[in-house]
């Protein structure tokens, strides 16, 4: 049976379930009639189908690789979305990093290409000083 024709039974059965306080005694012996008629002539219970996946590794030649050659993929499908993050993670680190770098390099290179001695920068009145030129 597949599932529509299961969703059918549920759903009649669900409906007479409704209305079996209704029914007349002659429509409900009738129906128990029917009942046993259909199950009389069921067919028997067919054996569950069991999927049997094989553990052993597959080595070179092996036909557990052949027998199902996308399952790979199923697995994949989990660790790749986690592993595109944490690639851009380290990605946007990295780029913060060369960002601070230059920044850093573009600072030194104004200092020491500047006509003031490096003493000049130390010194906390020309801190002051700057700061008021600035304003």
């Amino acid at each position: 049976m597949n599932t529509e024709d299961i969703n059918f039974a549920y759903r009649v059965r669900h409906a007479l379930n409704e209305k079996l306080d209704d029914l007349p005694a002659s429509t409900t012996d009738r129906l128990a009639a029917a009942r046993k008629a259909a199950l009389a002539r069921k067919k028997a219970d067919a054996p569950a189908r069991v999927r049997v996946t094989r553990t052993a590794p597959a080595v070179a030649g092996g036909a557990a690789f052949f027998s199902n050659p996308f399952a790979w993929i199923k697995n994949v499908g989990v660790a790749l979305p986690l592993l595109l993050v944490m690639g851009g993670m380290v990605g946007v680190y990295q780029f913060e990093q060369q960002q601070s770098i230059a920044e850093l390099a573009e600072m030194d290179a104004a200092v020491l290409s500047d006509e003031l001695p490096l003493s000049a920068y130390l010194d906390h009145g020309f801190n002051a000083y700057l700061e008021t030129r600035e304003q």
